[in-house]
């Protein structure tokens, strides 16, 4: 028979135990690692695992959880007093996530569905922190930790290679060691495209073609870009620009702007590099990750699902290129090099207070003498990166044939618009009578034929055909140019290098470009993602609506 205190004590230490247990599972859930629902902070560092291991030797760990320290404290001893037994933890540890050269799971990576040109966020927690692109089914996911996504992924779907998209490391999970192999380069160089300076010299002498995973053979520099809707404006701005040497080859390199933090700048640079690489895996890219950038930089001006006008588009997209990379200390860039000339304009408008004192009197009839006080001139010099010609409008009336005749026009009747004597009516801001005068020409001559005019009620397209030589472009038989310095030569030749072309009715239509291989002096129709020969005189036949011509040098 047990007396009454024997009892008393054993009731106080069962009371005890259930105490401690209480407050146990109360610092366990205050912790947060039984909860759901508190976010874990999912640290992708490769000293991850060697720190913890660092905290089991020294014991020293800033915090507030004093279980987790004791119990570390316990292994550090069961360690030391495991001298003769099975080794140090953290040695195995270490050796667990130590390189690997090989790797059993390299023959589950399929680079049939591996695409880059999206943008890189993980599919299931739409963050764009840390994310991993499984090189197996080619879906991205975040961290590589015990509780990230990717982690998840590898057990449930027994997909066991990823790549960082940020650092191009490759790792295998979930056992989480990094794989360095050789035969993962060629991925790396889809995902992040690289241009040496020699090989951006001779990109325009490069005659070969490469050959996609499909089979199918492509041109580097020639590739289709996916329409993803209504986006072909963007697409033919961009193929038309790839031809501008200097632009191209300042874009290839990414040293040249890596000082420039703009989202517009750096994926332009990608798509540019993308477009040219001649190690693709397939014979198109996407310009998705390009398009939400002049989403978000244009605030939702140009966007996908709706048309715009490629003038519109490309002088925005110069302007803004232009304004990111230019330096604090001179307002110059690679665009403003390659695209800014220089006009001299006259501007003959009514003296404002003369027009008015004469609404005022009775007698409105106007003397030889006065006419000369009436007009007021004003003189200019103003920059510009393209020019617009007007087309003669279109014939009203059909002919005797019951048909419509489409004018058309030599392209240098048109140019006189620039001549410095040809008067060209201006209504808005206010009426005047302008005169314009090239005073210098760019390297790269961008011209735009005014197609489209809306009235009150709907857009107009002017149908006139412009006659144009695709070579020798001579601009000093028909516009006046100034004298070249002494030890400069006059450059007024030019040749077509691209001519963006616009089909269908003004709200309805498409467009598409003809754009010249310089290698093989060969000219190229594309639309989309349609690339195809043409020749030189199918060019001249077309509705011409932006045209690059390059000086000659």
């Amino acid at each position: 028979m047990k007396n009454k205190r024997e009892e008393d004590e054993m009731g106080s230490e069962g009371s005890g135990s259930v105490l401690k247990r209480q407050r146990v599972d109360e610092q366990s859930s205050a912790s947060g690692i039984g909860n759901p629902l508190v976010p874990y902070n999912d640290v992708d560092d490769e000293d991850e695992d060697f720190e913890r291991g660092k905290t089991n030797n020294g014991g020293e760990v800033e915090g507030s959880n004093t279980q987790v320290v004791a119990a570390e404290n316990g292994e550090d001893e069961e360690e030391e007093e495991d001298v003769y037994g099975q080794g140090h933890s953290l040695e195995r540890r270490k050796s667990q996530f130590e390189p690997r050269e090989d790797c059993p799971y390299l023959d589950t990576v399929n680079r049939q569905v591996l695409d880059f040109d999206f943008e890189k966020f993980c599919s299931v927690s739409l963050s764009n922190l840390n994310v991993y692109a499984c090189l197996v089914c080619g879906k991205y996911y975040q961290g590589r930790g015990k509780k990230s996504h990717a982690y998840t992924h590898s057990l449930e779907a027994g997909h066991h290679v990823y790549i960082n998209l940020r650092t191009e490391k490759v790792f295998c999970l979930p056992d989480g060691y990094e794989i360095i192999d050789p035969s993962l380069d060629d991925i790396r160089h889809v995902l992040n495209p690289r241009f040496t300076r020699d090989q951006v010299g001779q990109i325009d002498k490069n005659r070969q073609w490469s050959r996609a995973l499909d089979g199918s053979d492509y041109l580097p520099g020639m590739v289709g870009l996916n329409n993803i809707k209504e986006t072909d404006f963007v697409n033919v701005t961009i193929q038309s620009l790839m031809r501008v040497t200097p632009l191209r080859n300042f874009f290839l390199i990414p040293e040249n702007y890596q000082h420039c933090k703009s989202p517009l700048v750096q994926r332009f640079g990608e798509l540019m590099r993308k477009i040219w690489h001649a190690r693709n895996f397939k014979g198109q890219v996407s310009p998705h990750e390009f398009l939400q950038a002049v989403m978000k930089v244009s605030k939702k001006r140009f966007r996908i699902g709706q048309q715009s006008d490629p003038v519109e588009f490309m002088a925005w997209l110069l302007n803004t290129l232009h304004a990111n990379l230019r330096t604090s200390k001179k307002n110059n860039s690679i665009i403003y090099e390659c695209f800014q000339g220089e006009l001299e304009v006259i501007k003959e408008s009514p003296n404002k207070a003369i027009t008015e004192k004469k609404q005022n009197a009775d007698d409105q009839r106007i003397t030889d003498g006065g006419t000369k006080h009436d007009i007021f001139t004003e003189t200019s010099r103003m920059q510009f990166l393209m020019l617009g010609l007007d087309l003669p409008p279109p014939p009203l009336f059909k002919d005797v044939m019951e048909k419509n005749i489409i004018p058309q026009v030599p392209l240098f009747n048109i140019l006189k618009k620039f001549d410095g004597d040809t008067v060209t009516e201006v209504v808005r801001p206010r009426v005047a009578r302008m005169k314009y005068r090239v005073t210098r020409l760019p390297r790269y001559l961008i011209l735009h034929m005014q197609r489209f005019k809306k009235n009150n009620f709907f857009i107009e397209k002017n149908p006139t055909l412009v006659n144009f030589p695709v070579k020798n472009l001579e601009l000093k038989d028909f516009i006046p140019l100034p004298m070249p310095k002494e030890n400069e030569r006059l450059r007024s030749k030019y040749d077509l290098i691209a001519n963006i072309v616009h089909d269908g009715k003004p709200n309805e239509g498409l467009y598409r470009v003809f754009v010249q291989r310089k290698s093989e002096e060969l000219w190229y129709e594309m639309q989309d993602l349609h690339v195809s020969e043409t020749l030189p005189q199918m060019v001249a036949l077309s509705e011409a609506y932006v045209q690059i011509y390059e000086q000659q040098q």
